[in-house]
């Protein structure tokens, strides 16, 4: 089951990143994470772009309201996202 937290004024989870994929989609939890598949290679941050770009419009929050805080070269993202509350998260990540 996808774990969130919150910790100082933003929800935080974490996301198992597949680059180079065909699409752009959520595909499911992968153990407490959310596995997400990005349409962008890993290099010079690509990836980590599309997945706050995504994550952005699937939370209807503005990209600076995300921040990778670790795992920027990792398939393993821990994500904060400010503005969004667990549950509307959670639904929203559906």
């Amino acid at each position: 089951m996808l774990r969130i937290e919150t910790r100082e004024g933003a929800v935080r989870f974490t996301v198992h990143a597949q680059p180079r994929a065909s699409r752009t989609e959520i595909v499911g939890e992968h153990g407490e994470a959310v596995k997400i598949r990005l349409a962008a290679p890993p290099v010079e941050g690509a990836a980590n772009a599309e997945l706050v770009s995504f994550l952005a419009k699937k939370l209807g929050v503005p990209t600076a309201s995300i921040r990778v805080v670790r795992g920027e070269r990792g398939r393993e993202k821990l994500v904060d996202v400010k503005g969004i509350d667990p549950d509307e998260l959670r639904a929203r990540l559906r």
